[in-house]
């Protein structure tokens, strides 16, 4: 089976030549995929496609891929928000994606962003490469004691949860679907009691209709004075603007992004040369407390190897029939022929009388703690 990878850095070819089955032929595609760059896929080519979590597979792309004969996507990432599923049931097309994945790796980069903010070694660290070893501006805050908010409480939740009972703090948690894993670290309240109470906030749930912008100017005037912010779940779930309005005011203490709404035209590929036409990004890091990152907390080595094996996988589920516990629409087996309608309707030249059929999950459909 062909397999035709975009996003693909690196460390994608690395780990997933490694874990990738001998009957698996896969070839590279350094740029991510969109309307644009979906023509670099041949017909015949692939089988299978493989995408990352800022590659864009709309219904037009899925057209396009369906035609050349790719049956299979594999998101390499937890996310599918970029991806069509309506359209990917409706053409049979197999969508799986990696639900979890090293679930410590982005928690313990949520706690070094919550100690970057909070002890200032972002701003330290510079001020030392120039002979500056004032400590004025630097003075933080004792973690211990303090009141921690989780909004979202899947594995990752729950790991930063741990984590930080830790370092002794008081933690409660927003989540329409509560965890009993997280009740012994903390107690579940009401999203607008928990902003209020907190010194600091970390988002860990997905991005849905329902939770984009959950960060918005009317949350933000809830916050207690200073609280410190964290983000390493998905960049829509904050309003960059009322984010920014926040911070000039000082009622926002400071922000750790490691994801950003606009993140899509800028993350994973060097723009040092460039000039960002951005300005929301570039308004957020003159602030000397925000700290933004280029969406690396997954970024470990277990993480890699999981993602690589757990797509692999999903894969070889597809190719040989078997249920597939981590597909998002079912599809058809690789080798299943077309049902007779969809043959007359592609004789016709209609997609639109394609067979329905319900997917496994829809974006509107998954709970908060599923991230």
């Amino acid at each position: 089976m062909k397999v035709a990878v975009f996003s693909a850095k690196p460390y994608d070819k690395k780990y997933l030549a490694a874990a990738a089955p001998s009957q698996f032929e896969l070839t590279y595609h350094d740029v991510a995929l969109t309307p644009k760059t979906a023509a670099l896929l041949s017909d015949g080519e692939a089988d299978a496609l493989c995408a990352f979590v800022n590659d864009q597979l709309p219904a037009e792309v899925l057209d396009s891929l369906y035609a050349k004969g790719v049956r299979a996507i594999l998101m390499r990432c937890a996310g599918f928000n970029n991806v069509d599923i309506g359209r990917a049931e409706k053409l049979g097309m197999f969508v799986a994606h990696v639900p979890a994945y090293s679930p410590e790796a982005v928690a313990e980069f949520a706690v070094a962003l919550v100690q970057t903010i909070n002890r200032k070694t972002h701003r330290a660290y510079m001020r030392v490469r120039e002979g500056n070893f004032a400590l004025d501006g630097l003075l933080g805050r004792t973690l211990h004691g303090k009141t921690v908010g989780l909004i979202g409480t899947g594995r990752i939740g729950i790991a930063f949860a741990r984590i930080m009972k830790g370092y002794g703090c008081r933690l409660l948690a927003y989540d329409p679907y509560p965890s009993k894993a997280f009740e012994e670290y903390g107690e579940y309240t009401t999203l607008e009691d928990l902003i209020p109470q907190s010194d600091i906030i970390s988002l860990h749930c997905p991005l849905t209709e329902q939770t984009r912008h959950i960060i918005s100017s009317d949350t933000l005037a809830l916050l207690r004075p200073g609280a410190i912010m964290v983000n390493t779940s998905r960049g829509g779930l904050v309003d960059t603007r009322a984010a920014i309005e926040a911070l000039k005011s000082r009622k926002l203490g400071g922000l750790a992004l490691d994801v950003y709404e606009g993140e899509g035209a800028l993350f994973y590929d060097d723009h040092s040369g460039d000039i960002i036409q951005d300005d929301e990004l570039m308004r957020l890091m003159t602030f000397p407390n925000v700290v933004v990152c280029g969406h690396q907390a997954f970024f470990t080595e277990e993480a890699l190897t999981e993602i690589a094996e757990c797509t692999m996988r999903n894969l070889e589920d597809f190719a040989s029939g078997r249920e597939c516990k981590h597909a998002l629409v079912k599809g058809r087996h690789a080798d299943a022929p077309k049902p007779v309608e969809e043959e007359e309707a592609a004789e016709e030249g209609d997609a639109t009388t394609v067979p329905d059929r319900r997917p496994i999950a829809r974006r509107d459909s998954l709970p908060v703690r599923t991230v």
